[in-house]
């Protein structure tokens, strides 16, 4: 049975009612249209009437609308109200449109905004709720002048960044070594009890409870106690949280590891998380909370995540979603021409600490990723695999990019880093010297820039030693030689609370061995709240850290706690991260910061004190597609019974892409929640909503355009356009690993 076909026999709820009430109060021509129609049909055309008057006045939005005139520019000179009218064109002109929802286990959805409000008004039925027809009236109130923006000026935005606290505050870090001192003395009685074992982390015989304290103190600046001693159970969790854990919570733990879920939190990171009640502190560590508590969306859908990246699903000698043919292996992940990602078969395959929100859930779902830390050590063949695996990089026309990680880079051990960093040079050195028997325009890309993927900068700062450093720098002085010219630490640092005086003398290490550090931040509710991205951008900075992208939180259903709606993208971006935008020649300054990484964080602080800016935004907010590539460029062009936006995205014009975008299309997708439901959420983190209101009207966005720091150099030769490694025909997904859009 259809909802449309249900919606003819239900009564809507008292509080749906009302909302339509306001929207013809307010609206008297909308009132008229609806009213004077007989059917929904007609409806629609004389809305569409209404709505083209309006756009036949303004030339610059209906060239929008027909997408005559596109990107960043063009979008900036449509004002707030035109949005609403592009929305309800779109709107009207994809009325009735299916489309698979996999947040609703692939459930088919239709979009029937018009539909809806008719038999709302002219009948009290239907199927749609509140928080549809709360959309509806925001789109009329966006598109009548009664909801309007103003631009926050640079002292409200300052305002809205004060409110989050940093790692590097005074009293912040006062209370964290008591936090310290309790988790340690725990650990202890543990170990004496027996209850702990280490074969590396034992007390000799004899010692005073003191003595053994000093001793613990000692073990904390070694990054392997925190592995050893992390925690696992709801039970150890609560108990070194001083038993703070509310009853659901220890519930919610408990329901996460009978459906296999792990729970791996290490005491360093466990040390941040606040047990106390402090006036203006209270929520500040919400964002690393819903980092490593799971909530009851992944406990339902783990067992039945889906791969959010096609190409992430291989078959051995058949090309991925993206068109690229990889090894034979689950060691390659490739989506564009120039880069690939390499995961090695070594403690690199794990982590410090396993993020609720991680893009490789379904891999642990499936077992082949865990903290068993013991078996991930390499075994004797691996030197050879990993040969094999680099040979992908040395024979393949484009790419010139290679992003190590995992996992996590830095789990491996200094030895093993060194191994994997001694073959990247060796292939890049065969690439180089093989291009010297081939003439200009057939030369292959040769390998400019080595990443490493890493959160342990802020998940376990000790790992980050000199001699770590010293392996980085060595890396760094013999590649330089032969044409790497990019050394970049790619970490994701989550809030400013994070930040803490180890992250920070790590990050001065890095910097030292001349590798620069950029940063991913996942947009996660917590993280989305008024000021706190920009907050995060200005602490980064002062640590000599370069924003590089802010990611939509992706993922269906088990990713619904910590989705912020893509909107709430846009409103960052527009209204909050703009304070910090610069001159395309200044940023063409930043990239040289990049060859003195050593000093990045002196240039970062005379460029922001030249430009009298709070911090510099050199990321791009955008959302990795399930098809392929990142993208924010969307078009609202539906929504469901339930107010859930669909969203239409193209991709992203500024990069390279595989050809097979060219025959995929526009991606649609269907947000998990809400903004409805994502203000329910801030207004229960104790924000005030009246400050978010303008998120319904960006019902558009463009992405924004790469910093020149994240560009390749440009060769003194002539590469080859030929694509290897590349089918246009993409594989045959196994029907239980498929998720259609």
């Amino acid at each position: 049975m259809s909802n449309l076909y249900l919606g003819d026999k239900l009564g809507l709820h008292i509080k749906a009612l009302k909302i339509v009430d306001k929207i013809l109060m307010e609206n008297p021509d909308v009132k008229s249209i609806f009213e004077s129609s007989e059917t929904s049909l007609e409806a629609r055309l004389k809305l569409r009437e209404w709505v083209m008057e309006y756009l036949n006045k303004n030339p610059h939005t209906r060239n929008y609308y027909l997408n005559k005139a596109k990107g960043p520019a063009a979008l900036k000179r449509i004002s707030f109200r035109d949005y609403a009218a592009i929305r309800l064109m779109d709107y009207l002109d994809n009325e009735g449109r299916q489309c698979t929802d996999p947040n609703r286990k692939n459930a088919t959805i239709t979009t029937s905004p018009i539909k809806n409000l008719w038999l709302a008004i002219k009948q009290g039925k239907g199927v749609a709720n509140e928080d549809f027809f709360l959309d509806m009236l925001y789109l009329f109130r966006q598109l009548n002048g009664r909801l309007t923006r103003r631009l926050p000026n640079t002292e409200q935005i300052e305002k809205w960044m004060d409110r989050h606290p940093t790692g590097l505050d005074k009293e912040v870090m006062a209370m964290r070594e008591k936090n310290k001192e309790r988790i340690l003395r725990n650990i202890i009685a543990k170990i004496e009890s027996g209850e702990l074992k280490s074969r590396r982390f034992v007390f000799a015989e004899g010692l005073t409870g003191e003595e053994k304290y000093q001793q613990a103190l000692e073990w904390w600046e070694d990054h392997r106690f925190h592995l050893v001693f992390a925690v696992r159970t709801p039970e150890m969790l609560n108990e070194m949280l001083d038993f703070s854990l509310r009853e659901k919570t220890i519930k919610m733990l408990k329901r996460a590891r009978n459906k296999g879920i792990p729970i791996f939190v290490n005491p360093y990171y466990l040390s941040l998380i606040s047990v106390e009640v402090r006036p203006g502190q209270t929520g500040a560590d919400r964002p690393l909370r819903d980092y490593i508590f799971p909530n009851k969306e992944l406990i339902s859908e783990f067992g039945n995540i889906h791969a959010w990246e096609k190409e992430d699903i291989v078959q051995s000698g058949e090309p991925n979603a993206a068109g690229w043919i990889l090894p034979p292996y689950q060691n390659v992940h490739r989506r564009y021409p120039e880069v690939a990602i390499f995961i090695p078969d070594t403690a690199g395959r794990a982590c410090g600490g396993l993020c609720v929100s991680c893009q490789r859930m379904y891999d642990f779902q499936s077992g082949r990723f865990n903290f068993d830390l013991s078996r991930l050590s390499p075994k004797m063949t691996w030197p050879e695999k990993m040969k094999v695996l680099l040979e992908y990089w040395e024979k393949d026309t484009q790419l010139r990019d290679v992003l190590i990680t995992g996992g996590d880079a830095f789990m491996n051990s200094d030895t093993s880093l060194k191994q994997i960093l001694d073959a990247v040079y060796e292939m890049a050195l065969r690439k180089k010297n093989a291009n010297h028997y081939r003439p200009n325009g057939s030369r292959y890309a040769e390998i400019q820039r080595v990443r490493l993927g890493t959160r342990l900068p802020v998940y376990l700062p000790q790992r980050i030693t000199p001699e770590l450093a010293g392996i980085l720098a060595e890396f760094k002085e013999k590649a330089k030689k032969i044409g790497i010219r990019q050394f970049v630490i790619q970490t994701h640092i989550q809030s400013a609370m994070e930040v803490t005086p180890l992250v920070k003398q790590g990050i001065q290490r890095l910097h030292k061995a001349g590798w620069i550090v950029t940063n991913q931040l996942v947009f996660t509710a917590a993280s989305s709240r008024r000021g706190h991205t920009a907050r995060l951008r200005k602490v980064l900075n002062e640590i000599g850290v370069i924003p590089y992208y802010t990611f939509s939180v992706k993922g269906f259903m088990e990713n619904y706690h910590n989705f912020a709606t893509n909107e709430r993208a846009a409103q960052e971006r527009v209204e909050e991260k703009y304070i910090g935008m610069v001159s395309r020649e200044e940023l063409e300054k930043v990239a040289h910061f990049a060859e003195d990484a050593e000093n990045i964080t002196a240039n970062l602080k005379k460029l922001l004190d030249e430009k009298g800016i709070p911090f510099l935004s050199a990321d791009r907010s955008v959302l990795n597609m399930p098809g392929v590539g990142k993208s924010l460029s969307y078009r609202t062009i539906g929504i469901t019974d339930d107010g859930r936006r669909i969203l239409e995205f193209e991709h992203d014009k500024t990069r390279a892409h595989s050809p097979i975008i060219d025959s995929m299309g526009n991606v649609v997708i269907v947000e998990s929640k809400s903004i409805s439901k994502f203000l329910q959420q801030m207004d229960a983190m104790g924000e005030d909503i009246e400050e978010y209101k303008t998120i319904w009207g960006y019902s558009a966005n463009e992405t924004e355009t790469r910093a020149p720091i994240y560009k390749y150099p440009r060769y003194p030769f002539k590469i080859t356009s030929e694509l290897t490694n590349f089918s246009i025909e993409p594989a045959r997904v196994p029907e239980d690993e498929l998720v259609e859009l």
